[in-house]
């Protein structure tokens, strides 16, 4: 199967069984919070979310190939888990880069948003359509 379709099934059901053979072991991820290397903390932090995270869903907006990188656009929305469980919502893209064998050896995540921006919406009413 190929990288796109196999990505573009991955975030229909994030983060619910994920194919990390199409990640190399020493993959690089980072995003606004987390930054590592290694396929076993990408998969501990999937597993974070997926425990934390309520009525976690994944819209994937477009993604495309240009040579060794793939680029998705998506916005992320969940639950928060305080007692009041507000809605939280983050835009953004992230830039894979592919090595010779199309394994994912770097995942970089970008939000069109601040963390702050992420903070308040647990506080703060967002309209969300």
């Amino acid at each position: 199967m190929d990288i796109i379709e196999i990505l573009k099934a991955d975030y229909q059901r994030f983060p619910v069984d994920q194919t990390y053979s199409i990640y190399a072991s020493d993959v690089y991820f980072q995003d606004t919070v987390f930054k590592f290397r290694g396929l076993e903390l990408y998969k501990w932090m999937i597993k974070f979310i997926q425990t934390f995270f309520l009525n976690l869903k994944m819209d994937l907006h477009n993604i495309q190939r240009q040579e060794d990188i793939i680029k998705s656009e998506w916005t992320l929305s969940w639950n928060s888990p305080l007692p009041w469980k507000p809605r939280i919502s983050i835009s953004g893209w992230s830039e894979l880069r592919l090595n010779a064998d199309d394994l994912i050896v770097s995942h970089i995540d970008y939000w069109h948003c601040s963390s702050l921006d992420v903070l308040k919406q647990h506080f703060f009413s967002v309209n969300n359509g």
